[in-house]
This record gives C-alpha cells, structure tokens and sequence, in this order.
C-alpha cells in the first residue's frame, strides 16, 4: 500500500484484507511489526487480537531485526528503473504496483532455491522442481560438459535471522 502518510485505520484495512484475500486462519500467522505509531495502535492490536495473529517487534534500537524487508526494499531502490522522486502519489503506486509484481511472479530468488516467491506460497515448487530436474537431466544427456543436471535445492527453512549452529 502506498499511501500520503501512515495510519492506523490503513494498516487495519491492509492486514484485514490480505488476511481475508489469503484465507489466513487464526493462529497462523505472525506479523513482524515496526514500533510506529499504526502498528502499536489500539485498533491494529485490536483487529490482530481478532483474528489471531501474533505481532512480533524488532528489538528496541535495532534497525536490523527485519533483513528479509530490508533485502526487498534494497532491491527496490537500486533497481534500474528506480526513479529520483515520483511525479505524484499515482506514480508512486504505479511503479510500485509493477515492481512488486515482478518481484513476487518474476524475479528468481536465491534464498529459496532460485524459485519465485508466489510459487512457492502458493505450493507450486514440487512440480516446478520436477520440470527442472527434467530439463537439466536432458540438457545433461545432450551436453554433459556444460550442465550438472542438477536443480537448485529448495531450503529447508528461509530464515530471517537463523540462530547460530553449534
């Protein structure tokens, strides 16, 4: 959502929405908050109390607690088609509109084994997989010096901040 300024009732409207959009069933869900004034408001505690949704906040004075957003709006911002400023609050939308598109339906992604967001929300990567391994194995056969024939593997778990292993 692009909007002029942050408030509760839009962020309200926003989580009820996806939430309905998505089926998302109570308990399901944890919303990493920032500490601003429309995530820690009565009315957002209110409607994620409603429907079960646990919020979760960075730690106080940590910047830092929410990499995966950070990596999304990095990409945003150094992308090609960035521009200095927006014309108007349309253009903004717009250009967000398409960015998130294509970052969600588009874009390859490395930390889940260059598969795309939606599909894997959507629980399509065990077929996409399969397509891969095919290709590959093909392409191997063909070509053996120049393909492992082997897919990339699709993690076990995508971490924000992965605990240490010792």
């Amino acid at each position: 959502m692009v909007a002029h300024r942050e408030q509760a009732i839009l962020a309200q409207r926003l989580i009820a929405d996806t939430c309905k959009k998505q089926a998302i069933k109570p308990e399901q869900l944890v919303i990493h908050a920032d500490r601003g004034p429309s995530m820690t408001s009565k009315p957002v505690a209110f409607l994620l109390s409603d429907l079960g949704i646990t919020k979760s906040h960075s730690r106080p004075y940590v910047s830092n607690d929410n990499p995966l957003l950070g990596v999304t709006f990095k990409t945003l911002n150094y992308g090609p088609d960035f521009p200095d400023n927006f014309g108007s609050i349309e253009d903004a939308r717009v250009f967000c509109k398409n960015f998130f598109t294509w970052y969600n339906r588009g874009h390859h992604h490395s930390g889940i084994g260059l598969l795309k967001p939606e599909d894997v929300h959507y629980g399509r990567t065990d077929q996409i997989m399969k397509e891969w391994s095919l290709v590959l194995k093909t392409a191997f056969e063909n070509h053996p010096e120049r393909f492992r024939g082997i897919p990339p593997c699709m993690p076990m778990a995508a971490w924000i901040n992965q605990p240490k292993q010792d």
